[in-house]
């Protein structure tokens, strides 16, 4: 659908801006499309644009997705979804399912559905046209606070502040930031 990552959105805020009725008809959209195609859980999704083209902001913007439970959907070019598939199975682990959803709805469909290691092998050999990429939510985390107490002790010791250290360790191991803060503090005495 027009406007989904794209910046047509300026168009249609300056048209509410200068008080221009707007309206949408529904229609095909590739994010809902690769959802339904995918085969995997999406009961709950994330849509996220483009992937960071840039090594590092890629692979910064993947560890932001290790713990997100919810699947992740996002456009990427031909030209890069090699890399980004590579690296979303060294970052999000290659068991991890995906699925690369490419040229919907027109004469050259396709889906190929596999492990984050699968679809990274796959796409070696080139990928062409339009690509929208879901990658299934991760598993739940079942760290508890009590249990990560010494990361963060550690941490501390080596010099960070105990609210900092608690916040990087809590968000590596998705539990909650407060909780584990206490624990450490009860812990410390």
């Amino acid at each position: 659908m027009p406007l989904v990552s794209d910046p047509g959105h300026s168009i249609v805020a300056a048209a509410h801006d200068a008080s221009i009725p707007v309206t949408c008809i529904p229609g095909p959209s590739a994010v809902t499309t690769a959802l339904a195609l995918s085969g995997l859980n999406v009961g709950h999704f994330i849509f996220d644009g483009f992937a960071p083209r840039k090594t590092g902001a890629r692979r910064a913007w993947l560890e932001t997705l290790v713990h997100e439970r919810r699947a992740v959907c996002c456009f990427e070019s031909p030209h890069r979804i090699e890399q980004l598939l590579a690296d979303a199975a060294d970052v999000l682990g290659p068991d991890r399912r995906g699925a690369v959803c490419r040229e919907l709805t027109k004469t050259y469909e396709e889906v190929k559905r596999g492990t984050l290691g699968e679809l990274a092998a796959w796409a070696e050999g080139g990928v062409r046209g339009e690509i929208t990429l879901v990658i299934e939510g991760g598993a739940q985390q079942h760290a508890e606070p009590e249990d990560l107490v010494g990361l963060v002790l550690e941490l501390v010791d080596g010099g960070e502040r105990m609210k900092d250290a608690a916040k990087r360790v809590a968000k590596e191991h998705g539990v909650k930031v407060g909780d584990l803060y206490d624990a450490a503090l009860d812990a410390r005495g």
